[in-house]
């Protein structure tokens, strides 16, 4: 894979709603998961949210451009690994944050979260979802475009979306990820991918139907 650390990767997704794409920090050969994370931007319901937003390790004038043009009003993170650079945000636009409960002893942000369960709303009208993995992951719904933007629920491996396995793939996690297809979604986006983070419905129904990805 070419490296993106020169780059940072800014895509227009639907209208008040954005991505960037660059190589997470921590990672290090031998991860189970893809170099290049994606964060998501969106505008929703009067707010203006970053979700699970890392601070690129280039150059990242064009991103804060972007960001400071339409300033940030929330801060999200869907999952205890999706720290990532949440306090640089919070701190830069003063904002409000939301997160899990419970986080890891060497990865804990420094700003308060609001805890997000699932079936909560979020400012803006941002729904979180429940993903039946016991990751606790909330995947946020995004109503106003239509869009689901997932933690670690879903993944891409050669290409193919697949759901991350989990002890509980069966009994609760197919389930609840099911339960998601009563949503008017048209789109999905993932943050590990090695191709492309936004995936069609029909993709996302594909997935539900292969084994989980067991790493």
């Amino acid at each position: 894979m070419q490296s993106m650390t020169s780059k940072v990767e800014i895509r227009d997704i639907a209208n008040g709603l954005w991505i960037w794409r660059a190589e997470h920090h921590h990672w290090k050969p031998g991860d189970d998961w893809q170099p290049i994370v994606t964060s998501t931007y969106v505008e929703s319901g009067g707010e203006k949210l970053v979700i699970d937003p890392l601070v690129p390790k280039a150059s990242a004038e064009e991103l804060w451009k972007r960001l400071d043009s339409r300033p940030p009003t929330v801060a999200a993170v869907t999952i205890p690994d999706h720290v990532r650079d949440v306090d640089d945000f919070v701190s830069r636009y003063r904002i409000r944050a939301f997160g899990p409960r419970l986080f890891w002893p060497d990865d804990v942000p420094k700003s308060k979260l609001e805890i997000i369960e699932s079936d909560g709303i979020l400012p803006g009208g941002v729904v979180a979802l429940y993903d039946g993995r016991g990751r606790l992951e909330t995947p946020l719904w995004l109503p106003e475009q239509r869009v689901i933007v997932f933690g670690d629920a879903v993944t891409e491996r050669a290409g193919v979306l697949r759901i991350w396995s989990s002890p509980w793939h069966e009994k609760r996690a197919l389930p609840a990820l099911r339960e998601l297809l009563k949503l008017p979604f048209e789109q999905v986006i993932i943050s590990h991918s090695d191709h492309d983070p936004v995936y069609d419905r029909a993709a996302y129904e594909r997935a539900l139907k292969l084994p989980p990805w067991t790493g």
